[in-house]
């Protein structure tokens, strides 16, 4: 509810046009804030603030540096470099929200600046401000930096594909149907005498589909009348807005000769009708998404020679983007991202200044330049959202008695025809964040926040019957029915109070390892076993160590330095609060996480010959990048979690950092470092989790090479990695 002082205040701000006031926005309209205009490059533009339901623009009367500073930030910029006047990106429409803006620089919200108050100016959008900000993003910021498609609302709001049938309706995706504009009055169908295949290629992208095909079917004859007539396009156009094409101004007009435009689209392999969707598809691709929430959504990789990198994000725009996203089996791009919003990659950066035409096959074939560290970092990294076919996933699976839409006990529609049509519960023995991403995804809830095998507390609906059991995912399927489960259900905890829950989020923290830190500071150590009384209680020692003659001899360690950051967009936080930490007396320190690393050394086989493993004792900031201030500290029983931007350093000579290889034989092996293991904490992405490196041991000394993340290496690369010479039979070549 507004208090009676800010209406007051209102009111005074409309009667009397010279008051400057800060003017506050009711609480329940979140503002949001976007750069418009042309040409320009994505981190500068028109400024244009979404307020009371509406987009509009800010005067420049009064404007300054400072209010620069602070709109710079609403947009996830750390600040403003220059602003601009005279609608230099342009003249906007619609209304002029703010003017006589008066900003120190330091405010929060622009709501904090003196103004007129909403909607009270004397401007025309030929006085439109503009803001050039700082290409670098704030850390953890939320929402998108997006150059997205400035859709007039006037002119369509929604398009759709009618099927031509009760069969056609019935099947998922529907690939062939009546092109259907919304428009404030209603729906209104589009005159097709001119209608080409390169149309067709506009609408089935916005579907979601990556091509189109020639179709002669017809709907049944009508008596329709038309508000879009002639539409040209070149068929690379990321909306059907951007088109050329006449308009029945006031009122709809009959298409003389013809009829409704029917297209018909071909779906990408993962959207195939009657396709299993538990198969990737078969072909190699050389780009690839990740770290993203939603299907068809990711930061962009592609694969040269034999490993994944990154895209630099300038000039990125939708048109290239509409190339990866057509590349992957999706439609065209919907936004273009850039200032890693979907987490900051690893790695090499291969492309910068990418500008496809929109008709390329491969993102490889567009103009670009190759770069060099010096040209980009990966704070700039490039993502993408892509339309996507609907499926109506989200029609099997629902939420109950959670706090909020954003979770609760997870419920299945029975997928047993016995059961067909009734809601059931999911078991929750070996439920993970793995399999909660999943479930997040299929209800087009974001990342995972956490997976529950307990859901005693959300007992709110009458539903007791498990329909699913031993769910075991990857973390990438569409659907929990694409992950691997029992035929028959099989629950060790039957009753409702041991279903799976979920809580999901807007975003997630990712960890990843500084593989080449490893290699660097890899080393053989012989400790005396007196110094390796508090190790011996963790269990950081092989097991033959129980029978060594204490406190005399030594144990062989294998040594390294871990740097694990989070590239992530919220911070890594232990599941556990500080209430269930256990206390170690003999390294005086809190466990928030039982096992927060494995260390492991492998055989060719992928047999385990000797393993080590780090609680979390201190999990903190060590370290953060420029700009960006720790968060997190163990003394004093401190919080314990690492920001995004910062990473925890676990040094080689802490206790229990090391592999027990007392027992081992000098050969051939393979070093694996995998973080959060057990999948405890939620993350945007566990496929780079894991390290792996090539360990060579002689009896004396010990070499690392080709360390590198899971995910970073072809397939190819993979399998190369796991035959190099001496490997096979375990010893030295």
């Amino acid at each position: 509810m507004v208090k009676s002082q800010d209406i007051v205040i209102l009111l005074v701000c409309m009667w009397l046009s010279s008051c400057l006031c800060q003017t506050s926005s009711p609480q329940h309209d979140q503002l949001k804030f976007r750069l418009a205009g042309y040409p320009r490059k994505h981190n500068e533009g028109r400024v244009e603030v979404f307020y009371n339901g509406e987009w509009g623009s800010i005067c420049d009367d009064d404007f300054t540096l400072s209010n620069a500073h602070v709109l710079c930030r609403h947009l996830g910029f750390v600040e403003a470099l220059s602003w601009s006047h005279s609608a230099k990106y342009g003249a906007g429409t619609g209304k002029i929200w703010l003017d006589n803006v008066m900003c120190s620089g330091s405010e929060k919200s622009i709501e904090k600046c003196l103004s007129r108050g909403w909607g009270n100016s004397d401007c025309t959008h030929e006085e439109d401000a503009g803001v050039v900000c700082k290409d670098e993003r704030l850390p953890g910021f939320l929402d998108s930096n997006i150059i997205e498609m400035q859709v007039d609302e006037n002119r369509m709001e929604e398009i759709r594909l009618r099927p031509l049938s009760a069969a056609h309706a019935a099947r998922m995706p529907v690939t062939e149907g009546v092109v259907e504009v919304k428009y404030k009055e209603g729906w209104s169908q589009i005159c097709n005498i001119g209608w080409t295949i390169k149309n067709s290629r506009v609408i089935c992208g916005m579907m979601g589909f990556p091509s189109e095909k020639i179709t002669l079917k017809k709907p049944h004859s009508d008596h329709s009348m038309y508000k879009i007539h002639s539409v040209a396009c070149t068929g690379n156009e990321a909306h059907l807005s951007t088109c050329t094409m006449e308009f029945s101004k006031n009122t709809s007009a009959p298409c003389i000769g013809g009829g409704p435009v029917v297209v018909s689209c071909v779906p990408g392999p993962q959207f195939a009708q009657g396709r299993g969707r538990k198969n990737k598809p078969n072909h190699v691709t050389k780009v690839r998404l990740k770290g993203g929430a939603r299907a068809g959504e990711g930061r962009v990789e592609v694969l040269i020679g034999s490993e994944w990198g990154t895209v630099c994000d300038d000039l990125w725009n939708l048109l290239s983007a509409s190339v990866v996203c057509r590349e992957l089996g999706f439609g065209t791009a919907k936004e273009a991202l850039t200032g890693a919003r979907m987490g900051q990659g690893m790695g090499p950066i291969y492309m910068n200044e990418v500008q496809c035409l929109g008709d390329e096959k491969s993102l490889r074939k567009c103009p670009h330049k190759s770069i060099t560290a010096k040209d980009c970092k990966h704070m700039e990294d490039v993502s993408v959202k892509c339309n996507i076919p609907y499926m109506g996933f989200e029609k099997a699976i629902r939420l109950t008695g959670g706090r909020t839409q954003l979770e609760g006990r997870v419920e299945l529609l029975a997928p047993n025809a016995s059961l067909l049509g009734q809601w059931g519960l999911i078991c929750g023995d070996g439920w993970t964040s793995r399999e909660a991403m999943v479930a997040c995804r299929q209800l087009g809830l974001g990342y995972a926040s956490s997976g529950l095998s307990e859901t005693w507390y959300w007992d709110s609906s009458n539903v007791t019957e498990m329909v699913m059991s031993g769910v075991k995912c990857r973390g990438d399927e569409m659907t929990l029915s694409d992950c691997q489960h029992h035929r028959v259900v099989s629950c060790k905890r039957a009753g409702p109070q041991f279903a799976a829950g979920i809580i999901c989020s807007e975003s997630a923290s990712d960890m990843v390892l500084n593989a080449p830190l490893v290699e660097r500071s890899v080393y053989i150590e012989d400790r005396p076993l007196h110094l390796l009384y508090c190790a011996a209680e963790e269990n950081c020692l092989s097991k033959s160590a129980v029978g060594a003659n204490w406190p005399y001899g030594h144990r062989r360690l294998l040594r390294f330095s871990s740097e694990i950051h989070n590239v992530g967009r919220a911070d890594f936080r232990p599941r556990l609060g500080r209430h269930s930490w256990v206390w170690h007396e003999c390294h005086r320190h809190y466990h928030s996480m039982d096992i927060f690393t494995n260390y492991d050394l492998l055989d060719l086989n992928g047999t385990k010959v000797a393993d080590g493993h780090k609680a979390s004792f201190c999990l903190e900031d060590t370290e953060c990048h420029e700009g960006i201030l720790k968060q997190y500290e163990c003394a004093n029983f401190g919080e314990q979690g690492i920001t995004v931007g910062c990473w925890d350093t676990y040094r080689h000579d802490i206790d229990c950092q090391w592999i027990d290889i007392t027992d081992v034989k000098p050969g051939n092996y393979i070093l694996q470092v995998i973080i959060n293991p057990n999948f405890e904490v939620a993350e945007s992405d566990f496929t780079n989790n894991a390290m792996r490196c090539n360990c060579k041991y002689d009896g004396n000394r010990v070499w690392l090479h080709k360390c590198h993340l899971g995910d970073s290496y072809s397939e190819e690369a993979e399998k190369q990695f796991e035959l190099y010479p001496g490997q096979l039979n375990n010893q030295i070549s």
